[in-house]
């Protein structure tokens, strides 16, 4: 009878992640009968298995830069800059090598995120209008003047009070968090890489650990950054 495979066999060296390239190799010809991602690599008794991963991604840092505390705004003019903002184009930064391979990318679908997908993914991008940024609305249309970053601070703590000036209330927003990771993610069964904004990434990651991924921790997402979780 042949040897057992030792410690550091190519066997074992074969269903570690960074061999993941020869296993989707050896799964175009055929060999595998089941998705790439739920592929069992079994030794004696024992199996391992490459684990489904969800990338989120914060857009790259956009041109149009948040006014200072002296610039005051009426009501109006905060949502001009806000509908400037989000068309506004992005600078392009460098995102860290990844040995992971996303085999389905989601943006959302303004702007910013979407240019910074088809920049760190080289397949297609799905754009899809869920992954957007939560609208922000001035709690008031009275004609006072206020910084830009205290119109947003005060629009925020009105949708959190589910105050009527806001578009989106919290019951709808989480509802769309869910679907996006109940019908896109979920359901793909696959690594995922979701490119979109800082404050729904939040609530993507809070409804990812509930569902028993395992990743990192962050308050305010950096751009361009990737955050891995994985189950």
């Amino acid at each position: 009878m042949g040897r057992r495979p030792g410690p550091s066999s190519p066997f074992l060296l074969f269903i570690k992640e960074e061999k993941i390239m020869v296993l989707r190799e050896l799964d175009a010809r055929g060999f595998f009968s089941v998705p790439l991602t739920r592929y069992l690599c079994r030794r004696g008794s024992g199996e391992m298995e490459v684990r489904m991963k969800v990338g989120l991604v914060r857009h790259f840092e956009v041109e149009c830069k948040l006014p200072g505390i002296s610039n005051l705004v009426t009501p109006g003019q905060f949502q001009e800059w806000l509908h400037e903002y989000e068309m506004s184009d992005i600078i392009e930064g460098n995102i860290e090598p990844s040995a992971i391979i996303w085999e389905k990318c989601y943006s959302s679908d303004l702007p910013r995120a979407l240019k910074t997908a088809q920049k760190i993914y080289s397949g297609q991008v799905v754009e899809t209008k869920a992954l957007r940024e939560l609208v922000i609305c001035p709690p008031t249309d009275r004609n006072i003047k206020l910084p830009v970053p205290l119109w947003l601070i005060l629009g925020r703590m009105a949708w959190m009070l589910s105050h009527k000036s806001q578009i989106e209330s919290k019951l709808l927003f989480e509802k769309r968090v869910k679907y996006i990771l109940e019908e896109l993610i979920l359901k793909e069964d696959r690594n995922v890489l979701l490119v979109s904004h800082g404050f729904i990434m939040m609530f993507l990651r809070k409804e990812l650990i509930k569902r028993g991924f395992i990743g990192p921790g962050f308050g305010r997402a950096k751009n361009g950054k990737i955050y891995v979780y994985e189950k």
